[in-house]
C-alpha cells in the first residue's frame, strides 16, 4: 500500500513539474519565471549594485571609458567614432534592450511572434503600410550613398550583439521572462527600422474623412468649416518673410474626377492624440546674458521605459549630450560644444491614397491612363507563436502598397486603394543626426538637414556664435492646390505628385528681427509661401501663447525658459469660456451645484494647475457643448473629422445664430446658445456622478496622468495618478496619457549651460531605482543639470566602467 501512495505522490509531483514548465496560452511557464536563480527575482536590482570596473568589448581600436553620473546617465569617452558607436550600442542595450527590440518588432509587424495569433491583424496592418519595406529601401540607400554611416550602424549593432551574447537567463530583462521569449541579434536594418517607426507614430492623414466631408457638406460648406488658413493664424516662419527663391511650377488639371464612393468604415490608424511638441530659440538680444537660449519639449505618449535615453558621447573631436532613441545612433535632441538643436513634428500631408482599378481578379495589372501597368506581389511571412506561420499577399503598385483588399478587410468600401508615402523612398535620416552631433555652425546644420526625409520636422537651431534658426524639413511633394486632400483616382496620371520641393525651398528663417524662432505644430508659413501646404491637424493655442510670451519677454534667463515649458495657461479656455458664460445666460439660479460651478469658473485665472477645479469644469462643459454643436456631423455612418476647437470658438463668437448651429433633423432652430446650455446640463450630470463616486474634482485628480508600460497589461510596471497640471493645447501639454516626453533648455554661452528631464528613468528594469525616478521632478517642472562632463571630472560620479 505504501508503494501505491508513493507512486501517487510521484505522479502528482511529475505532473506539477510538467505543468509549471509549460506555457498556458499567454501565461509563461511558471517554473523558470519563479526560479530564484534565473527568474524575475534576479531583476530586482539597481545597476549601481552590479557595476563592473572593466567589461570586455571586442573590436575596439582603443579602450572606452564610461562614466555614469548620479542619475545613471552614461558619458562615453572614445578615441574615434567607430569605438564610440560600438560602445553606445553596448551601453544602450545594457539598460534598454527589451524596449529596443520590442519597438522594432512592432515596426516590422512581428508582435505575433511574441503574443501569438491575437496580434495577426495588427501585424498585417503594419506590414501592409510598408514600414519594413521602407526600411529595406532605406538600408540599401544608405549602403550605396553613405558607406561611412552604414559602417557606424554596423559598429552600433556589433555593440548591441556583444551585450546580447553575454546574457544568461538570469540577466534577461523581466519582460522577456514574462512573455517567454529571448532577444535576437541586432542589425543596421533595425536601427533604420526604428526611425521608420517614429515616422509612423507622427504621420497621419485624413483623406478618407475629407472625402466623406466633401460629399456630405459640399465644397462651399467644407471650406467654411475647415478653412485652410483660418483668421488669426500665427505661422512658424514669421509673417511677411521674404522667399528668396524662384518656385517650381505646378500644373493643376483643368478638371478633377474624384472617386465617388462614400467610405463607411474606419480609417487607417492615426497618431495618438496629444502627439505634438514645442521648440524655440531666443537671440542674445532678448536674453539677460546676451547668449542665445534654445528649448525643446517633444510631446508623445508617456511610456515606460521612456522613449528617450540620455547620454553624453565624446571623442577628441566633439562632445554631444542630450536625448537618444534606444536603437538609433547619436543624440536626437541635444547640444554639443558649439550648437544646440531640437525637433517638433511638422504636420504636413505626405501620405496620399489612390483608388486602383485592377484589370481582373488576379490583380497583376491595373489601369493607368490608356494602358495597363504591372503590379508586383510581396509575400509577408508572419511567424505566430504556437502556430504555423501566416502568409499574407500584398499587392504593390507604383504608388505603393494596396492596404485593404479582397484578402484583408474585404468588406470595407475602400478596398484596392494604394498608399503613397515618402517613407517608401530611399532616405538616410540617421546621417542627419550624426552630422548634427558634430556640427559647428548654421551651414553644418543645413547640410545635416538635407539628408532628412521623414517624418517632417521643425528643426530649431542656436549656436555659440549667436545664430538662431528654424527650418521645416522633410521631403515634401509638389502638389497643386487641394491635391491629396481627398482620395484620388489612381488611373488618372494627372493625380501624380509632380516631384518634390527642393530642400533649399523648404520654409526656413535665420535670425529674424523679432529676436526669436518658435514652433508648436501650427501652420508652417503664411499664405505667401509659393507651394501648396496642407494638413488637417494644425495647432492653434500653444503656438499663440508661446509667441505672445516670447514677444513680450526681455532679459530672458534659463529659468524663464523652464517656466515657459511648464506654463499651464489654458488659452482655449480663456477665449471660449467668456463666450460660453455669456451664451449660457440665466436659468440655473435655483441649482446649488450650478451656482457653485459658475462661481468657480468666473473666478478662474485660466491656469490649469493641478489643484484647480475650474479646469475640470471647463473641460467637461466644452466637451459636452462641442458634442452638441457637431452632433449631426459626428452621427454620420461615414467617418469624418470634426471642425477644430479654434474654428468652433470663432463661430460661437462671430455668428452665434448662424446656420451651422441648427440641427437639420429637429423642428426647432438651434443656435450656439442652445448647445452651450445643453452642454452645461450635460456637465452638471457628469460632475454629479463624479463627485458622488470620486469626490475631489481638482484637475490633477480628474485627468489622472499615467506613465504607462509599453505593454499596457503590465500595470504594475506603470506609474499612475501623477500629480501635475497642464493639458492638451497648453504649453505644458500633459494630459492623461501624453505630454512632454523630454524637456531641454540650453544656454549657448562661452561655457554652455544645459538642463533636461524626462518622465521615466535611465533603466528599463522595473526593479531598478533608476526606472521611474525622474517622474516626480518632471511632474513638478524641475530639471537635471545636463552640462557636458569632462573625462576626469570627479564630482557626481556613480561609477565608472572601462570597455576593453
Amino acid at each position: 500500500m505504501k508503494y501505491i501512495g508513493f507512486l501517487v505522490v510521484l505522479a502528482l509531483t511529475v505532473a506539477l513539474a510538467v505543468a509549471v514548465s509549460m506555457p498556458f496560452g499567454a501565461i509563461p511557464p511558471l517554473a523558470p519565471l519563479l526560479d530564484p536563480y534565473h527568474g524575475f527575482w534576479q531583476n530586482s536590482f539597481s545597476e549601481d549594485k552590479l557595476a563592473e570596473d572593466e567589461l570586455e568589448l571586442n573590436n575596439l581600436g582603443e579602450p572606452v571609458n564610461v562614466v555614469y553620473d548620479e542619475h545613471l546617465i552614461p558619458h562615453i569617452f572614445a578615441a574615434n567614432e567607430a569605438d564610440l558607436y560600438r560602445a553606445q550600442g553596448y551601453i544602450t542595450a545594457k539598460h534598454r534592450l527589451w524596449q529596443m527590440e520590442f519597438q522594432t518588432m512592432a515596426a516590422a509587424g512581428r508582435i505575433s511572434e511574441i503574443v501569438g495569433p491575437l496580434a495577426i491583424d495588427l501585424d498585417r496592418m503594419t506590414r501592409r503600410k510598408g514600414l519594413a519595406y521602407g526600411a529595406e529601401i532605406g538600408i540599401k540607400f544608405t549602403q550605396e550613398t553613405d558607406p561611412e554611416t552604414y559602417a557606424l550602424l554596423e559598429a552600433y549593432a556589433d555593440g548591441v550583439n556583444q551585450y546580447i551574447d553575454q546574457l544568461d537567463d538570469a540577466q534577461l530583462p523581466v519582460e522577456y521572462k514574462i512573455l517567454n521569449y529571448r532577444p535576437e541579434q541586432w542589425s543596421a536594418f533595425k536601427s533604420i527600422l526604428l526611425l521608420k517607426y517614429m515616422t509612423d507614430m507622427l504621420v497621419g492623414d485624413r483623406d478618407l474623412e475629407y472625402s466623406n466631408l466633401r460629399k456630405i457638406l459640399g465644397d462651399a460648406m467644407l471650406d467654411k468649416l475647415y478653412p485652410e488658413y483660418p483668421i488669426g493664424v500665427e505661422p512658424i516662419i514669421e509673417p511677411g518673410h521674404k522667399w528668396e527663391f524662384k518656385p517650381l511650377e505646378v500644373s493643376r488639371p483643368d478638371s478633377i474626377n474624384y472617386p465617388n464612393d462614400q467610405i463607411l468604415l474606419d480609417p487607417l490608424p492615426q497618431p495618438e492624440k496629444g502627439t505634438g511638441s514645442n521648440n524655440w530659440a531666443v537671440s542674445g538680444a532678448k536674453t539677460k546674458s546676451g547668449n542665445p537660449i534654445l528649448a525643446n519639449d517633444p510631446h508623445l505618449s508617456l511610456n515606460l521605459p521612456s522613449l528617450w535615453y540620455s547620454m553624453q558621447l565624446t571623442t577628441p573631436n566633439h562632445s554631444v549630450k542630450g536625448a537618444t532613441l534606444p536603437g538609433a545612433l547619436g543624440v536626437i535632441s541635444g547640444f554639443n560644444e558649439n550648437i544646440a538643436w531640437g525637433v517638433t513634428n511638422a504636420t504636413r500631408d505626405t501620405r496620399d491614397w489612390y483608388k486602383i482599378t485592377f484589370q481582373d481578379e488576379s490583380r497583376k495589372a491595373y489601369r493607368y491612363g490608356d494602358k495597363w501597368m504591372q503590379s508586383s506581389i510581396r509575400i509577408e511571412e508572419i511567424k505566430v507563436k504556437g502556430q504555423d506561420a501566416f502568409l499574407d499577399t500584398v499587392v504593390y503598385t507604383h504608388y505603393g502598397p494596396v492596404v485593404y483588399d479582397k484578402t484583408f478587410n474585404s468588406t470595407r468600401q475602400d478596398v484596392n486603394f494604394a498608399l503613397k508615402w515618402n517613407v517608401h523612398e530611399g532616405s538616410n535620416e540617421q546621417s542627419t543626426f550624426l552630422k548634427l552631433n558634430t556640427g559647428k555652425n548654421h551651414d553644418d546644420y543645413n547640410a545635416a538637414l538635407d539628408n532628412f526625409t521623414a517624418p517632417a520636422q521643425n528643426f530649431v537651431f542656436a549656436s555659440k556664435s549667436g545664430d538662431i534658426a528654424m527650418r521645416i524639413q522633410g521631403k515634401f511633394p509638389l502638389k497643386w492646390k487641394g491635391q491629396g486632400k481627398f482620395f484620388m483616382d489612381g488611373a488618372d496620371p494627372r493625380m501624380e505628385w509632380q516631384g518634390y520641393i527642393p530642400n533649399e525651398h523648404n520654409a526656413s528663417t535665420l535670425n529674424p528681427s523679432r529676436g526669436f524662432v518658435s514652433s508648436a505644430n501650427q501652420h508652417p508659413t503664411d499664405s505667401t509661401y509659393p507651394y501648396y501646404v496642407f494638413d488637417n491637424s494644425y495647432e492653434f493655442y500653444r503656438n499663440r501663447r508661446l509667441n505672445n510670451k516670447l514677444t513680450d519677454m526681455k532679459d530672458i534667463t534659463v529659468e524663464d525658459m523652464q517656466g515657459l515649458q511648464f506654463d499651464d495657461y489654458y488659452l482655449h479656455a480663456a477665449e471660449a469660456l467668456p463666450q460660453m458664460l455669456q451664451l449660457l445666460g440665466s436659468g440655473f439660479e435655483n441649482d446649488a451645484n450650478a451656482k457653485k460651478y459658475i462661481s468657480l469658473l468666473k473666478q478662474w485665472d485660466f491656469y490649469a494647475d493641478p489643484n484647480q477645479k475650474a479646469p475640470t469644469l471647463f473641460y467637461v462643459w466644452w466637451r459636452e457643448a462641442y458634442g452638441q454643436i457637431w452632433k449631426e456631423l459626428s452621427e454620420n455612418l461615414a467617418p469624418v473629422t470634426l471642425p477644430n476647437y479654434y474654428q468652433t470658438v470663432l463661430f460661437m463668437k462671430n455668428e452665434p445664430e448662424g446656420e451651422i448651429f441648427d440641427l437639420k433633423k429637429t423642428p426647432e432652430v438651434e443656435s450656439a446658445a442652445t448647445h452651450v446650455k445643453e452642454g452645461f446640463k450635460g456637465m452638471l450630470e457628469v460632475m454629479k456622478n463624479w463627485e458622488a463616486e470620486e469626490g475631489d474634482f481638482s484637475w490633477a485628480n480628474y485627468k489622472r496622468t499615467k506613465v504607462q508600460h509599453l505593454v499596457p497589461q503590465f500595470g504594475a510596471f506603470s506609474v499612475e495618478n501623477v500629480y501635475t497640471g497642464g493639458g492638451a493645447g497648453i504649453l505644458n501639454a500633459t494630459s492623461g496619457r501624453s505630454g512632454a516626453s523630454w524637456r531641454m533648455v540650453v544656454e549657448l554661452g562661452p561655457e554652455i549651460k544645459a538642463f533636461g528631464i524626462y518622465p521615466g528613468g535611465q533603466s528599463g528594469n522595473p526593479g531598478s531605482r533608476f526606472y521611474s525616478n525622474f517622474i516626480p521632478a518632471w511632474a513638478n517642472g524641475e530639471y537635471l543639470n545636463f552640462d557636458l562632463r569632462k573625462a576626469d571630472q570627479q564630482e557626481g560620479v556613480l561609477f565608472t566602467t572601462i570597455l576593453n
